[in-house]
C-alpha cells in the first residue's frame, strides 16, 4: 500500500519536471551525435559514452581524444550529475509526501 502511494507521488513529481529530464536526455542525445562527428566513432559507440558518462558510471573502454571530445564529455557529466539530482530530488519529495499522506490516513481512523 505504501509502495502504491510512493510510485504515485513519484510519477506526479516527476511529470511535473518532465520537460526539465527531457531536455537533459536531448542535450545527452545531441552530445553523443556530435562525438559521434568529432571522434569518428560510431552512433552507438557515441550514444554508449555519452550515456556511461551521464549515469557517471565511466568504463573507460571507449574515451574521447580530441579536445571538443573531451569539453563535451565533461558537460555530460555536469548534465548527468544534474539528472541524478533531480531524480533523487523527485524521490525525496515523493517519500515526504507519502509519509504525510500516510499520517494523514492513520490519523483519521
Amino acid at each position: 500500500m505504501v509502495f502504491h502511494v510512493f510510485v504515485r507521488h513519484f510519477i506526479s513529481y516527476f511529470w511535473t519536471v518532465r520537460h526539465v529530464m527531457l531536455s537533459l536526455l536531448v542535450l545527452v542525445i545531441l552530445d553523443a551525435i556530435v562525438i559521434a562527428l568529432v571522434e569518428g566513432i560510431s552512433i552507438g559507440n557515441s550514444m554508449y559514452l555519452s550515456f556511461i558518462t551521464a549515469f557517471t558510471i565511466g568504463y573507460g573502454d571507449i574515451t574521447p581524444v580530441t579536445i571538443i571530445g573531451r569539453v563535451l564529455s565533461v558537460i555530460i557529466g555536469i548534465i548527468g550529475i544534474v539528472f541524478t539530482g533531480l531524480v533523487i530530488a523527485i524521490a525525496t519529495r515523493a517519500l515526504a509526501s507519502t509519509i504525510e499522506e500516510e499520517k494523514r490516513i492513520k490519523g483519521k481512523k
